[in-house]
């Protein structure tokens, strides 16, 4: 009681208490309540502990971590500390940060794809993992599958779809007859999959490597943790001999305390956050199929997006890493770029020496591939992967997608198409040339 008062807390009343019990935070409360019957009172009071849960655990109702309802928030606070007492409590509230914020996008944007995450895995599940994979889970990976188990994708509903189920967190991309879609394996996946793998890949019973994600089609892409160093890989075409590429910077992971304070960060982790950051700031967006929606993995913006404008005509470019076309072997192909061109008419029309016309058709294009600054192919020919896209004022965009191998990990493409007014079988004035603006081909420093 002495220090109590010589804190100057028994002076002052019940509400000025509770806001320095808010300074002092969960366990500084939780200390001054044994002070004295008034100071414990002063902490019951639920507005303080719903202040906890919300600055802590986001939460704006009192809720167990499985969603339960909790009879107070000083309730729903000691369940999660309890739930969670053997990990980092900043880890812990990290992590539900980055879950919080991709199920708040998806919420907004993709909720059939929300309606895939699994409930978080128990610790006895995450333990029978690791015994049968015989490695120890970095304890981000483990925080993070305490959290949500991976994605349910075992609808019929998208058997037949040429993204497999194109609902996976991840997304993907497509150029020719390729398709990929990436989503997070639940737990009992993931020791299937790496058991195949290991098997396949000849990869021997006491490897650190498990796969954590893959296309939803087929193993295309796979992406491969390894426990040890807590980095993430995607696998490339010769992944079996070593050909395996990081998807985060390595100088960022983590994964012993720093000067004492516990910032444990693997690239689960990492790599998750950055997705969530990616969706939250219109980088990347959603495309739709028809009634079918999937997470598209070609930025939408600057600087890895490039718009350019010509008489009413606008295309727009971006490329990704395909990894699982790379070969880090192939001195001649080393690096495989699908990219994305879309064109559209403005609302106003096509305008040409004064003149507007509604719609305009594509009939030549003239591009160059650089790999750094030099000039490696010139490519000039009819249409755009043999279609002639007739453009019509305020339509949706025309997207094409290709891909291109690249021997260095740094280039780009440039150049122009030639439309003409109207169309091809009724043109109504001269061919005229689109720009399309320099769009970078680079390996990046995620990969998604």
């Amino acid at each position: 009681m002495r220090e109590a008062r010589e804190m100057g807390l028994d002076s002052v009343g019940g509400l000025a208490n509770r806001m320095i019990m808010a300074k002092l935070g969960p366990e500084g409360t939780g200390s001054l309540a044994c002070v004295s019957r008034r100071f414990r009172d002063w902490a019951d009071d639920d507005s303080l502990w719903s202040t906890f849960c919300a600055d802590e655990l986001h939460l704006p109702s009192p809720l167990d971590p499985l969603g339960n309802p909790m009879p107070t928030f000083k309730a729903a606070y000691q369940v999660w500390r309890e739930a969670f007492g053997m990990y980092p409590w900043p880890l812990v509230t990290r992590v539900k940060r980055c879950w919080d914020r991709l199920k708040s996008w998806l919420v907004a944007n993709f909720p059939e794809a929300l309606s895939t995450l699994r409930k978080g895995a128990s610790e006895d599940k995450i333990n029978k993992l690791e015994n049968a994979l015989q490695v120890n889970l970095p304890v981000p990976t483990r925080v993070l599958y305490r959290f949500c188990d991976g994605q349910a994708l075992m609808s019929a509903e998208f058997s037949g779809h040429m993204l497999g189920n194109p609902l996976g967190l991840i997304g993907g991309y497509s150029f020719y007859d390729h398709e990929v879609n990436v989503y997070l394996l639940p737990l009992s996946q993931v020791v299937r999959e790496t058991k195949k793998i290991a098997r396949r890949m000849g990869f021997n019973s006491r490897s650190e490597y498990i796969v954590m994600g893959n296309s939803s089609t087929d193993s295309a892409k796979i992406f491969i943790l390894n426990c040890a160093d807590g980095q993430l890989y995607v696998g490339t075409r010769n992944f079996a001999r070593g050909g395996l590429i990081p998807c985060v910077p390595n100088e960022l992971i983590n994964l012993r305390p720093d000067s004492g304070h516990m910032r444990q960060q693997d690239a689960m982790l990492l790599w998750l956050e950055e997705h969530g950051r990616r969706l939250h700031d219109g980088i990347i967006k959603l495309r739709a199929e028809g009634n079918i929606r999937s997470i598209n993995l070609f930025p939408e913006q600057a600087p890895h997006c490039t718009a350019a404008m010509t008489n009413g005509v606008k295309v727009r470019a971006s490329a990704v890493l395909a990894p699982e076309f790379s070969d880090l072997d192939d001195g001649s192909a080393k690096y495989m770029f699908s990219y994305s061109i879309r064109m559209s008419l403005l609302p106003e029309g096509c305008i040409i020496n004064g003149l507007s016309f509604t719609s305009c058709q594509l009939y030549w294009r003239h591009l160059f591939f650089h790999a750094n600054d030099d000039l490696i192919s010139d490519v000039e020919g009819e249409a755009v992967i043999g279609k002639f896209p007739l453009l019509h004022q305020g339509e949706a965009e025309f997207v094409y997608e290709s891909c291109t191998p690249l021997t260095s990990s740094s280039g780009s493409v440039e150049g122009s198409f030639t439309f003409v007014p109207g169309s091809l079988s009724d043109p109504r004035g001269d061919p005229f040339e689109v720009e399309l603006a320099r769009f970078p081909l680079q390996l990046p420093d995620y990969i998604f």
